[in-house]
């Protein structure tokens, strides 16, 4: 950049950090020379998309690419709407749920707020606060990566304006309980955002601690939020589009005024509707997830690694090592995971559940390069 162009970014961008997508399955592939690479660095479904989402990708562009999507998401957001009984008002698009952060920041944040988020946690609800000059107050998880209610009073006295509380948590998996998310609720101040992101809530419904945070919010005379995708167990990462349920149509509006009016494409509507019908793939794919979170966590364990108990569709794996380093290790054989550089944790990788198969791959992979000693 040159020194003129620097001048004219805000302080508050040029200091950011750079969101981190992971490696390049390409590059890895060329530095593997695997002829196939196994990727566990973005959460992922190995199971794909539901096969009603085929189809109605093969309509949508029968009829053509050249014109605007509708900008308000009409339809996807009354199947929404219909699904989880609110009104489509209070329902707001985004092209991927990150999208909507964003969106939340900007209609929200001034300089100098105070923001309440996890640590560790996803970087982009730091990254965004931070972009409009907001404070970010991170709250740690205990040792053994579970919900410090104390902490949590403590920083909530402090009054934020926006928090975010992700439930189950990226990167860890773990979940609040009811109990857990009632307190939450009962400690954040009434003048606050709470906006409360569940991007792998299907993974964890079939706990039976695991909190209907709508619901629970459903009643509450404050400011809220409940934000979703259909990235993770519905499949459709690649044609990015999440919602999110609002206390009030007030809210969406606002989140209207400073999103681009085209956010959602018309082949992310059609698909995400089509995705939302079809609630046998989705049924499957949690079931079989589950399956490979028990197996591949208590393999682990097995062989006396640290791994944060999750209920999502990933692992927080304590390698005891630099986890930069094993990342390159694991690279090297064709395998993508997601070394974690928060303060605290940079000897921790988060690997994403894929097939039985490959699963198996990874595990006696990274178990190899542990055994070394790799430092």
């Amino acid at each position: 950049m040159s020194t003129t162009s620097a001048s004219l970014v805000r302080r508050e961008v040029a200091g950011l950090p750079a969101y981190d997508p992971g490696a390049d399955p390409d590059e890895v592939a060329a530095l593997s020379g695997a002829a196939r690479v196994i990727k566990l660095s973005n959460n992922e479904s190995p199971f794909g998309a539901s096969p009603a989402v085929a189809e109605a990708v093969r309509r949508w562009l029968a009829d053509g690419v050249s014109r605007y999507p509708d900008p308000t998401g009409k339809r996807l957001a009354e199947a929404i709407g219909k699904s989880l009984g609110v009104p489509a008002e209070r329902v707001v698009l985004g092209n991927g749920s990150e999208n909507i952060l964003e969106l939340l920041c900007q209609a929200v944040l001034d300089p100098g707020d105070l923001v309440t988020t996890q640590a560790p946690g996803f970087s982009l609800h730091e990254i965004f606060p931070r972009m409009m000059g907001a404070r970010v107050e991170k709250v740690p998880v205990t040792a053994e990566f579970g919900f410090d209610a104390a902490a949590w009073r403590a920083a909530l006295a402090a009054g934020p304006k926006l928090v975010f509380l992700a439930n189950p948590c990226n990167p860890t998996g773990a979940m609040l309980s009811v109990g857990e998310l009632k307190r939450v609720v009962a400690d954040t101040p009434e003048s606050a955002l709470l906006v409360l992101d569940e991007a792998y809530c299907e993974f964890a419904h079939p706990h039976p601690e695991y909190p209907d945070g709508l619901a629970m919010l459903r009643g509450q005379d404050r400011p809220w939020i409940v934000l979703r995708t259909f990235s993770k167990a519905y499949g459709l990462a690649g044609i990015r589009v999440g919602f999110g349920i609002a206390s009030d149509a007030a809210l969406v509006q606002a989140l209207d005024r400073v999103r681009t009016p085209y956010n959602v494409n018309q082949l992310a509507q059609a698909a995400a509707i089509a995705a939302l019908g079809d609630h046998a793939h989705l049924a499957d794919t949690v079931r079989r997830t589950g399956v490979e979170l028990a197996r591949v966590a208590d393999r682990w364990r097995g062989k006396g690694f640290r791994v944060a108990p999750s209920s999502a569709n990933f692992l927080f794996i304590d390698t005891g090592r630099s986890a930069d380093r094993v990342a390159e290790e694991l690279h090297r054989t064709g395998i993508v995971v997601k070394a974690w550089r928060e303060p605290g944790y940079e000897n921790f990788i988060r690997a994403s559940l894929s097939t039985p198969e490959d699963n198996d791959v990874f595990v006696r992979r990274l178990a190899e390069i542990c055994a070394k000693g790799t430092r």
